[in-house]
């Protein structure tokens, strides 16, 4: 059997790549990016703004460390493409806090200490300012159920509840998990 060969290669030089022209507004601030089709808001958002604080943990969509704040909505940014996405307000740990003053949420992780490693913390409390945002946490249980997108290999899902705890409206502020 005959395989059939193809008469020009299949790679792409590097300037044949076709470039798209997005914007966002980055913690704030306006930016204009001309990237390639596939290029993940993870990617842009640490090797074009140069913001690491979204990690890249999984790069499937199952750890939540790159969760971002994107239109009010968190997101798994390892799994959206930049171009999807134009025109979009992004809000990232390096967004939240106001000048010196830590957000909420922020300062409630630091007095709960709910970090270990510290590798899952950005997207834990970005996924937890939107969560509190989108109010339908009422109980520790709703927060450890809205929460489960966000894994901690170090385990401190106990004081990571209770720092949600600490800064939400709950019903059963004083439970912990």
């Amino acid at each position: 059997m005959n395989t059939p060969i193809a008469d020009t290669p299949l790679d792409v030089a590097p300037g044949d790549v076709q470039r798209v022209s997005v914007s966002f507004d980055i913690n704030g601030k306006k930016h204009h990016f001309d990237v390639e089709a596939w290029t993940s808001l993870l990617d842009l958002l640490r090797e074009h703004c140069h913001l690491s604080g979204t990690k890249k943990g999984c790069d499937h969509g199952q750890c939540g460390a790159c969760t971002a704040i994107v239109s009010g909505q968190r997101i798994n940014t390892c799994l959206a493409l930049a171009v999807v996405y134009d025109g979009a307000s992004i809000t990232t740990i390096e967004g939240l806090a106001n000048g010196e003053a830590l957000h909420p949420v922020q300062q409630a992780f630091i007095d709960h200490d709910a970090f270990q490693c510290g590798y899952c913390t950005p997207g834990q409390i970005c996924s937890a300012v939107a969560m509190l945002e989108e109010g339908h946490a009422k109980t520790a249980a709703d927060v450890r159920e809205l929460m489960s997108g966000n894994l901690c290999r170090c385990g401190a899902y106990t004081s990571i509840v209770a720092a949600i705890l600490d800064v939400g409206e709950f019903a059963d502020k004083g439970a912990r998990s």
